[in-house]
Formats: C-alpha cells, structure tokens, sequence
C-alpha cells in the first residue's frame, strides 16, 4: 500500500537529535513496500508515528506491513490499541482472526462490512476453512463475472470440497478456461477427476501439473529446493492415485522419499506421514507412532497438531490424522493414552461420527463389547441423520461379541440398505443363530416384496426368492418353498428351480412334480436306462445252480472283454535318484521298517547278576552262603536275591524320575521370559 505524500511536516519532540523530514520518512516506507520489506516498513512507520502520533497512513501501513510480515498478533494488537482513530479496520481485523483460526469471530465481523468483491473473498475463505463448502461455492459463482485473478482456482477447489466434483469441467467451460492453464488449476482439476473415480487422468493430469510447474517456477528463478517444495503437493497427489491404483510398493516408496527428503511444505508432509501409516498398517507400529511424533507441537505433553498445521489442513484430513493416532496406539496396547486422545477428540471434531466410532474401538480392545454397543446406540438415538455407519459398527461389534439379536436389530435401523442381498443374507443369518427363524422368514418376505415392485435394471428378486425357497424348506415349510420354485419357473425359467420344485413337489403332491418333471432335460448317460423297469424290480434275488455260475462267467467274460477293450497307458518305473537298476545290489532287509525289538537279529541285554550280591555299603562281605544250611539256605538265598533286585529296580526308577522336578522350574522361568 503506497501512502500519500506528506505536505508539512510534523515537528520533532525529541531534543537531542532532530528526527529526518517527514518526507523522507515517507520516501523510505514507500521503497520498503515496494521491495516486499515488510519488516522494515513496520519500522518505518513507528519512526513516522513518533514523530507524528495518530498519523492515518502511518498506522494503516504499519498494520498492513505487520500482516504481510505474518505477524498477526502484533496487527490484532494494533488495530485494538487504535479504536480513537477514525480508520475502519474491521475488514483487517476479520483477517487477522481468519489467521489465527478464530473462524466464528472473523465471520461475525465481517457482517458489519460493506458486501464487495475483497469481502466476499474473505468470507468464502472463511467458509471453505469452517467446511461450509456449499455457501463457499455460491459466493465463487457470484464472483466469476468479477475479473479476479485465479478465481477459477478457488472455485475448482470449492466444487471439490463440497462433493460437486462432476461440476467442475462444466465450470472450466463456462468461463472458457483450459485445466493446463496453470500447475495450481491442472492440480485442483485432477482432485476433481480422482473424486469421480478416474484414476488414470488424473495421473496424467498430475505429471502434466509437475511438469507445467517446473517451467513457471524455473522461470521465476527460484532455486531447485523451492521449486520441490512448492511442487510437493503434486508429487504427494501422484503417490495417493498409485495406491489408489493398488501400486502399494510404488506408493510406498514415493512416501518414503518425500518424507526422507524433507523438502516438502508442512501439509504435503503430514499428508505423506499419514498416508504412509495408513497403508503399512500395523506391521511397524512403533515406526509410525514415532513418525507422527514429528507432526505435533513441540512444547505440548500431549499429541497435538502443531499450530501451523491446524491451521493449513482440512477437517477431514486432520480427523485422519488422530484416528490413525488412535488407531496406531490400540494396536501398541497403550490404551491409556489412547483413552486420553479419544476423549479430546470429541471435542475438536463434535459434528463428525469419528470420535464415538474410536471410543467404540477402545472398548472393544479392553473387552467390553456391551459398553461399546451403548455408547454406539446412543449416538445413534441421538443423531439420526449420522447414523448409519455407526449402526453398521454396532451391528459388527455385536455380531463379533456373539448378540445376533443387538447386530440385527441394528441392521434393521438402516433403511436404504435393508433390502440389499448381502444385508439380506446376514440379517437371516443373524436371526438363525439367534433362534428367530419367524423374523428371519419375514425379512425374506419383505425382500421378495421390495424388489417385486421396485423399477430397477439390475434387479435382485431371482437370487432373493431362490434363497427364500431354499432357506423355507430347510426349516420345513415345503408348501411355501415349492410356491416360489414356480413362480422362479415361470417367471424367470430357471433351471436351478425348476428341480428344486420337483424335489420339493414330490414331497407334497406326485402328481404335480411328475408333470413338471416332464420339462426337465434328460441327461445324456440316462438314455439306454427304464426307469419304470427298475422301479418295479423287487431287488437283488437269489439263483442257486448252474445259473448262478453261467451268470457269473457271463459278467466275468463281459468284464474281461472290456478291459481288453481298455488299454492302459505303461508308465517307466520311477527308480530312486542315483539307482542303477542294471546293478542293484544287495536286496534291501525285509525287517528294515520293524521296530529294533521285533527283528530276528534282536538279542537283548544281560543283566549283571553281580548286582544282586552287593549289599550295604560298598565293601562290604556277603556271608550267606556259609551261615545258612543246605537246603532252606538256598531257598533264602534266592529269596534274598529277588528282594535284591527289585529293590534295586525301584531305587533306580525314583532316581531317574527325580531330576525331572528342577527342569520343569526352569522351563516355567522361560515361559515367564
């Protein structure tokens, strides 16, 4: 902002040292600003002040140099000390609070302005940082006939934003403009086509970004570094189609570098930590925990965005940011920190389903399931329009927790989904574990009604009635089973029902299942066969004598001929590697595969008959023999030796088994290791 020249200059109240000519002063501001030195035209103009108090230009430059010198604090300040100036600093002051995220207060201030195209910039600014895409658009829309430079731009990202993602190349051709126009539209545009799925343009759009980029930026002589880091956004865009792609490596490594490089803007790097966790996963938790740690303000004992980054990144991509905190944590089993974390959540992102989803998530992790299916059911009671996908998660931690009645009734409160196949099959399934084989036929019912009426192409009421049909015979109810066979014939000529309606007729009424027999196709190996034949023989009979046997020799030769008839295929002997089978050698031993003591060679051990003499202790003489008497002393003796011996056999068995009771200590101990 160029201040208007000064005509008398202000006199000085300084003593010491005359200040130099307003003039000058003046001069000197203009030059600063004119350089982009904002720094020292805040100086300046404090010199200009001082010499003149209250001077309007003076402190409309100052509180103009201390915003483009980012120091937004030091401008709020400003303009709050200068309320008996009659400058209107309103609009300066909304953007200040803008700056400093205060989003409700810069938008209440700007409701005193008059409406005009800087006004309306600044509060769709506002609005696209509150996420009120849609009102952000529509003032875009009323902008596009005001020749604002980039404006385009904005409206691309709003379009974006707000989920109108099909709108933006009507947009481009309405105001006659070429998605490669410039790097920031090309960029913008192809967040448009990765919206709509199109995943392949806009990876060519994104290379054709980088490359217009690296042009524009080279010719405004920036340095390489500048230039990748202004382009940062692109190559992290270019990673996030490879997985969407499902070029998992390729994402991988491509987040790995610009992470590693360091060289990208603050969002594009919390992006790339974000992405890069999100895709691993939990096989390196302590890596991604450790990651995120350099996203978080440093003085803060807790994990907290650092204030830059709350500033820069969406709603949505910071509540990605602390779910995949949340999330990483669980899976490190710190469940206090993670407990912390999720109770903070609620109060940053209070209209969003994320935080009462991971709450859920910390109760299931401590075991209890039923906490967490209350705590779901009462989001859900309590805001009605966000209640699907948190009925979709109470209906899984029900279902995983073994309460198919909580998991149906669940599912049941999801209208738009009800009558879906694959809701179908799991709300019949659910009811079968619960016992609700009634509710479970009813659910059926009510699909075969929704689809019986509904207009659509790719209707699902064949495999539906096919599976009612089934499911009603399984449990018995034949009658209505064989109704929806024949409708399924009729309508729809299905083969697969047409025998089931034959199986299940039979049961019910002959008659009608052999009319409808009838048009089932022969099988080609059936042809030769009678079946009222065989329907009426009484079995196998017996026949005694010559009969028998001729007609015995008769199936022999019948068989003989035929495997005549057959030849099979001769096979070269598969001989071990190295075999030789022109010298084979020593046959092998028939008794090889026997157990040791099964084999003729066996010969079991001597026992040392020594051992029985040895009595007391070692040394000692045994004099039996020569005291005892003929015959009772030979009976004793050989008394005494089987005593001997079986006293032996047990002295030895409780010694072997008693080293066993210290092994098992120490193999507890490692367990506990």
């Amino acid at each position: 902002m160029a201040p208007k020249p000064k005509d008398k200059p202000k006199p000085s109240h300084s003593p010491s040292q005359p200040p130099p000519p307003i003039e000058d002063l003046f001069a000197s501001l203009s030059k600063h600003i004119e350089r982009s030195d904002f720094e020292q035209a805040a100086k300046v103009s404090d010199q200009v002040l001082r010499v003149a108090p209250g001077d309007e230009d003076a402190i409309r430059c100052k509180v103009v140099a201390l915003i483009k010198a980012d120091r937004i604090d030091d401008a709020l300040l400003m303009i709050q000390s200068t309320k008996k100036v009659p400058i209107d600093f309103t609009f300066f002051k909304a953007y200040c609070l803008y700056r400093q995220n205060k989003l409700d207060e810069a938008l209440e201030s700007l409701k005193t302005q008059e409406t005009n195209s800087a006004t309306m910039l600044l509060e769709s600014q506002i609005l696209y940082r509150l996420g009120k895409m849609d009102a952000c658009v529509d003032i875009y829309q009323k902008l596009q006939k005001s020749k604002i430079d980039s404006l385009e731009i904005n409206s691309v990202a709003g379009l974006v934003s707000s989920g109108r993602a099909s709108e933006v190349q009507g947009m481009l051709d309405a105001l006659r403009v070429k998605a490669t126009s410039n790097f920031e539209l090309a960029y913008n545009t192809a967040c448009s086509l990765i919206e709509r799925n199109k995943y392949a343009d806009a990876e060519q759009l994104l290379l054709s970004a980088r490359r217009i980029g690296q042009e524009t930026l080279m010719e405004d002589n920036l340095l390489d570094d500048d230039i990748e880091i202004e382009l940062a956004p692109i190559a992290v865009q270019l990673a996030y189609v490879q997985q969407l792609l499902g070029h998992t490596q390729e994402a991988i490594e491509a987040y790995t570098d610009i992470i590693n490089r360091d060289l990208a803007d603050e969002p594009s790097l919390a992006v790339a930590v974000n992405n890069l966790i999100a895709l691993k996963g939990p096989k390196d938790v302590s890596d991604g925990l450790r990651k995120l740690d350099r996203l978080k303000e440093k003085d803060s004992p807790n994990f907290q965005l650092a204030h830059g980054l709350n500033l820069k990144l969406s709603p949505k991509q910071r509540e990605a940011v602390y779910a995949n905190r949340v999330l990483l944590l669980l899976h490190a089993n710190r469940l206090d920190q993670a407990r912390e974390l999720v109770a903070a959540l609620s109060d940053m992102f209070a209209d969003s389903v994320m935080p009462v989803l991971l709450q859920a998530a910390v109760f299931v992790r401590e075991n209890k399931a039923v906490r967490a299916e209350e705590v779901l059911g009462q989001f859900a009671e309590k805001f009605p329009d966000k209640s699907k996908v948190v009925l979709l998660a109470r209906a899984q931690v029900a279902a995983a927790a073994g309460h198919p009645q909580i998991a149906a009734e669940s599912l049941a409160k999801i209208p738009d989904i009800q009558h879906m196949p694959a809701t179908v099959a799991t709300l019949v399934s659910l009811k079968e574990r619960a016992g609700d084989i009634d509710g479970a036929s009813a659910v059926l019912d009510s699909a075969i009604k929704w689809w019986s009426n509904a207009m659509t192409e790719d209707s699902k009421l064949n495999i539906i009635m096919q599976e009612a049909a089934s499911f009603k015979l399984r449990h018995g109810h034949e009658e209505d089973a064989a109704h929806l066979y024949e409708e399924l014939v009729k309508s729809h000529g299905n083969m697969e029902a047409l025998v089931g309606l034959v199986t299940t007729v039979a049961r019910v009424d002959v008659n009608k299942a052999e009319t409808y027999e009838k048009q089932l196709k022969p099988l080609p190996g059936l042809r030769g066969v009678d079946v009222d034949s065989l329907e009426k023989t009484s079995g196998a009979k017996h026949v005694d004598g010559s009969a028998s046997h001729a007609g015995v020799t008769e199936a022999y030769e019948e068989g003989k001929s035929k495997a005549k008839s057959k030849k099979k295929r001769k096979r070269k002997p598969r001989y071990p590697k190295g075999f030789d089978p022109a010298n084979p050698g020593p046959p092998p031993d028939p008794e090889r595969w026997l157990p040791k003591r099964e084999r003729s060679s066996y010969r079991p051990k001597r026992k040392d008959k020594r051992a029985a003499q040895v009595r007391g202790s070692q040394g000692a003489v045994v004099r039996e023999k020569q005291e005892a008497g003929t015959s009772g002393a030979s009976s004793n003796s050989s008394n005494s030796k089987s005593n001997q011996v079986s006293t032996s056999k047990g002295t030895s068995q409780n010694a072997a088994a008693e080293p066993s009771k210290p092994s098992s200590k120490s193999s507890r101990k490692k367990s506990r290791n």
